[in-house]
């Protein structure tokens, strides 16, 4: 079977999405239209906020179903 879970990256930011666990409350397309649009494919646009507005809205996902991971900055 299938993993259903989708994933996302852009530099260091990966964005996963469960559906799942998704209860539909469109909270991440109310909050942040410019990244999580279901009309569009794929339907998350990493590259159309900054990464901690992103991470913001992730947060408030109500069920979850959204998660995110930073990868850690490379040291000089």
């Amino acid at each position: 079977m299938k993993d259903p879970v989708q994933k996302y990256s852009e530099g260091g930011l990966t964005v996963t999405f469960d559906p799942r666990v998704c209860v539909h409350s469109g909270a991440c397309v109310r909050g942040l239209h410019r990244v999580f649009d279901v009309g569009r494919r794929p339907w998350v646009n990493l590259k159309g906020a900054p990464a901690a507005r992103v991470t913001a809205q992730i947060e408030a996902c109500p069920s979850g179903a959204l998660q995110f991971h930073l990868a850690p900055l490379a040291k000089s």
